[in-house]
């Protein structure tokens, strides 16, 4: 889950546009501060708007100073912040399980290299957190039951799945954890999971890997799309519905960071949809995917 929980940057104020970078170069400084400099290449979207919500709900490290240089990978934390601290581990800990489920499905090269340069900081983070990789490999291990079992119910499998995110979540969040909150983050690893299985329709087609958009008889995505639009787009839109209801019953407790999450559920994860659907999206919810345009995503936010 990597490359579709991003702003709409055209409505973003210069100061969201400001405070965005600084979370996102913070979950960055997070990872470099705890796990080691490989640990950076995971740094991404999703999870920074989980960091900008969490916050925003707790307020911990809200005027945390950010960094003003191009190239700061290099950089120390500027925020002591316990739940960044975890949120870096619990990155570490999704991006263990989301290899696993590569080589589960389909061995290859990258992944193998990936995870072996990723060795390390995968295993600290494991080692801190034993009760988030518990809790997420339950998640993937239910999400591939699922699979095994022909699921063709793509929103059924999103939320199976995020119920095994939620765990970690809500311990981040400690006294500030709410149904309310769980809900958000249940829905929108369902958009999520429904956005990547569109988007992943060709590859998973040509690799032999499970999809539960692929029709007996696949042309290419584009047509499947044309021919099931209707269905697709209701399947989208009710998502995205749920999501924003669920999230507006967190918002009224925000006690920052209010108008940037408007943007992320209101306009940028719709958006995201929107180019799944339209067939002109970029990003790809895979660790491999983000190891390879990690100079786009930086250069986006600069």
């Amino acid at each position: 889950m990597f490359g579709y929980t991003m702003p709409a940057y055209t409505k973003l104020s210069p100061q969201d546009y400001h405070t965005y970078q600084r979370y996102y170069c913070e979950g960055c400084h997070q990872l470099r501060g705890g796990f080691g400099l490989r640990g950076t290449l995971t740094v991404n979207y999703d999870m920074t708007f989980n960091t900008i919500l969490l916050d925003g709900v707790m307020g911990s490290a809200l005027d945390f100073e950010g960094t003003d240089r191009l190239f700061c990978v290099l950089d120390r934390p500027k925020a002591d912040s316990r739940m960044m601290e975890s949120m870096a581990a619990y990155t570490l800990i999704l991006t263990k399980w989301e290899l696993f489920d590569d080589f589960t499905d389909k061995p290859s090269m990258k992944s193998r290299m990936i995870s072996e340069v990723l060795d390390r900081a995968i295993h600290k983070a494991v080692d801190m957190y034993p009760d988030y990789d518990d809790h997420v490999g339950k998640g993937f291990m239910a999400l591939h039951d699922l699979e095994l079992q022909g699921c063709k119910n793509a929103r059924r499998m999103g939320e199976v799945f995020g119920d095994g995110l939620v765990g970690p979540l809500r311990d981040i969040a400690g006294d500030k954890a709410t149904d309310a909150l769980d809900e958000v983050y249940r829905e929108l690893t369902a958009a999520v999971y429904v956005m990547d299985s569109l988007d992943d329709l060709e590859d998973d087609y040509r690799d032999g890997t499970y999809n539960p958009f692929l029709p007996e008889r696949f042309v290419n995505k584009q047509d499947f799309v044309n021919s099931h639009m209707f269905e697709l787009a209701a399947t989208v839109n009710g998502i995205m519905s749920d999501l924003q209801g669920s999230y507006s019953k967190v918002r009224p407790g925000l006690v920052g960071n209010v108008s940037l999450c408007d943007n992320i559920v209101y306009y940028g994860i719709p958006e995201s949809a929107r180019k799944v659907l339209s067939g002109n999206t970029e990003a790809k919810s895979s660790i491999k995917n983000v190891w390879d345009r990690r100079k786009d995503r930086i250069s986006a936010i600069d």
